[in-house]
């Protein structure tokens, strides 16, 4: 089982944008679909019953998921998707790349455009018409492996250049965990400094996400529109994370935390829905903060 899985909040489109992600994507399929319960909902949620709740696919081989809900909250660019077409597994990467960004550049806001970099020789950066940021880029084959979809953090706002702080305070959270490269700015434009964060990747049980420090100012910061679900085994264990990340370990609902720089975590049991699936489940879930599992 993935233990870290990011869940993308869409208003009222899960199906349609799941759709589209498995035209857009090579090797993309749906691994569930989860649907809201027929009764017991709460007021702001019976418009939902019956339909899709979340569908979880994998794309070369990596899970996300989205949420089927309200207009709440919208994705934005602080988290973002790179997607790694690397030559030393792919037949044809530069291909897969240019058709995976025709697809995700329809509807969408180009803010990179596709081309040649120093850092690599075909690379883009493109908000869907979902609101979802992906990076894509042909990847060095004589580099170190990365899966093809990482998570990607960009510090902004009131957390600019907090990336490499971040970075060690999950470090210190997670087992299993290791710091992959880690790169600074090399000079201060009253944005970033030298000790500023321009890319680091690192490792948290098992999964690969990489974090920057924006080299310029943002209008956006961390939202719930883009969460990380860590699949957690056994109360003890759920117990630790939230006391570890959460800003304010007694805020939150249904296993969603705020961590001390604004980024969302869901701490959930990784046998949920066996629990949501028990009579009256997914009542007690709506009402607890942090999960316990024995109330189920």
């Amino acid at each position: 089982m993935q233990t870290i899985v990011p869940h993308i909040w869409l208003n009222g489109v899960a199906d349609e944008a799941a759709q589209f992600y498995l035209a857009a994507f090579p090797e993309a399929h749906v691994v569930a679909t989860e649907t809201y319960p027929t009764e017991g909902l709460p007021e702001f949620q019976r418009e939902y019953a019956g339909r899709t709740m979340s569908i979880t696919l994998e794309i070369g081989g990596y899970r996300l998921a989205l949420i089927n809900a309200g207009d709440e909250f919208t994705p934005n660019p602080a988290i973002n998707f790179f997607v790694n077409f690397d030559p030393a597994f792919r037949i044809d990467a530069r291909g897969d790349l240019d058709r995976t960004w025709y697809r995700l550049t329809e509807g969408g806001q180009v803010h990179t455009e596709l081309g040649d970099y120093p850092f690599s020789p075909r690379y883009g950066w493109v908000q869907d018409k979902y609101g979802v940021n992906w990076e894509l880029m042909l990847t060095n084959p004589d580099g170190d492996p990365r899966p093809f979809l990482i998570p990607s953090l960009m510090f902004c706002g009131p957390v600019q250049n907090k990336a490499g702080e971040a970075v060690d305070h999950y470090l210190s959270v997670f087992p299993d965990a290791r710091l992959g490269d880690r790169v600074h700015y090399d000079r201060d434009n009253g944005v970033v400094t030298t000790d500023s964060v321009i890319f680091s990747d690192f490792q948290l049980a098992g999964e690969w996400l990489s974090a920057m420090d924006s080299a310029v100012e943002q209008p956006f910061t961390f939202t719930p529109g883009v969460s990380l679900l860590v699949n957690a085994h056994g109360q003890e264990e759920i117990d630790r994370l939230w006391a570890a990340l959460a800003a304010d370990p007694d805020d939150g609902q249904c296993g969603w935390l705020t961590d001390r720089y604004g980024v969302s975590w869901q701490i959930v049991p990784d046998n949920l829905d066996e629990l949501l699936s028990r009579p009256g489940g997914y009542g007690r879930f709506m009402e607890m903060k942090k999960i316990e599992i024995d109330r189920f």
